[in-house]
């Protein structure tokens, strides 16, 4: 007994505390932004419209001729022969706050959720349990009637042969409906999360998309982190620190929901013992839907960065590289009637799109 309860005592303390959990999660996070920060940094220029190195003439898979723009590891080169390798990491601190933020928040979010939820199966539980004592006193009651034998020898076969189908079916259809109840729950549950995060982060996000965009001009305007937070707030107001949040989360709840509701019909249709494959099948479907959806975003994360750098006062908010926007709808108009609405996604093989080439050619 008294080493099975070392050996309880021993796992608490093993058990790292919540706290302990969340500070890791942090600094995992910190230094997973470190790590892709060049990449955001490159793909935000690209989203900007900012085009520094000459193209190239190239041909494509099916043979038609393209200019081709630089990629990824030509656009980083040609930052660190400017700004050097520390210009690489423009607006790190913002970012990594940023991320820190939104991971502390949806932790935090999750555990209030759970808590409440789990509250309200206990008391849904408690009434369950009082309902079934209820329904079994009378039951118990209606039996010391005399009506036993009838009930147990009368409708038995009936109960077991005529309905077995019919119970079976129903049974199975109110499984399907818990089945989207639980989705629907858990569907709100995440929107939550996700747009409190969001709503927390997003002035850090904002920040660090004019640090990293005063590259095009060469301005110092925004430096410090509390120096450009607080610039951005005398400026502009609370309207600049959330500048283009509503593209950002309609953004990522539809991806949320594409992502969810497709793979919850995968499982429903691969819940069959009999099919063989059926785990393979939904590990790629799902490894498929998050590219897809990752590619539906694009967009709208686009949006939502060149709203956060409309009229700020920075080269790459106003003409020639952008026009001033009235809205994000404006906004996503403009980018499409370009055909640059999904500009950024590539990273590596970029060409001009064909409706540039033909006003380059006029």
């Amino acid at each position: 007994m008294d080493s099975e309860e070392n050996r309880a005592e021993q796992q608490l303390e093993d058990t790292p505390s919540p706290a302990e959990v969340a500070s890791a999660a942090v600094l995992l996070g910190a230094g997973a932004t470190l790590i892709q920060h060049p990449v955001v940094y490159v793909k935000l220029l690209i989203q900007v419209g900012h085009e520094p190195l000459p193209t190239t003439w190239g041909t494509t898979l099916f043979g038609r001729r393209v200019q081709y723009l630089p990629g990824l590891f030509s656009y980083a080169r040609h930052i660190v022969r400017v700004d050097g390798k520390r210009g690489l990491f423009r607006g790190l601190s913002s970012h990594i706050v940023c991320c820190a933020v939104s991971t502390v928040v949806k932790r935090r979010v999750k555990q209030m959720v759970i808590i409440s939820v789990k509250e309200e199966q206990d008391h849904i539980t408690s009434l369950k349990t009082v309902a079934t004592e209820v329904n079994a006193t009378l039951v118990r009651g209606k039996h010391n009637t005399g009506h036993r034998g009838k009930i147990h020898t009368g409708h038995r076969g009936k109960l077991h042969t005529g309905h077995k189908c019919k119970h079976y079916t129903g049974h199975r259809a109110l499984t399907d409906r818990r089945k989207c109840v639980l989705l629907s729950v858990q569907m709100s549950q995440e929107m939550l999360v996700h747009c409190l995060s969001r709503v927390a982060c997003h002035p850090f996000h904002v920040l660090s998309v004019r640090c990293m965009a005063q590259f095009v001009g060469r301005e110092v305007k925004y430096r410090g982190m509390l120096s450009g937070m607080v610039r951005i707030f005398k400026e502009e107001g609370l309207a600049g620190l959330y500048a283009g949040l509503v593209p950002h989360v309609l953004g990522e709840l539809l991806c949320l929901w594409g992502y969810k509701l497709l793979c919850h019909f995968i499982n429903t249709y691969t819940d069959d013992d009999t099919l063989s494959q059926a785990s393979a099948i939904r590990s790629y479907s799902r490894f498929v839907i998050n590219i897809a959806m990752k590619l539906l975003k694009s967009p709208f994360m686009q949006v939502s960065d060149l709203m956060a750098l409309n009229d700020c006062g920075l080269a790459a908010g106003l003409p020639p590289y952008s026009p001033v926007f009235k809205s994000w709808l404006h906004c996503w108009s403009h980018l499409s009637s370009q055909g640059n609405l999904f500009r950024g996604t590539s990273l590596f093989f970029r060409w001009v799109p064909a409706s540039a080439m033909a006003a380059m050619e006029l």
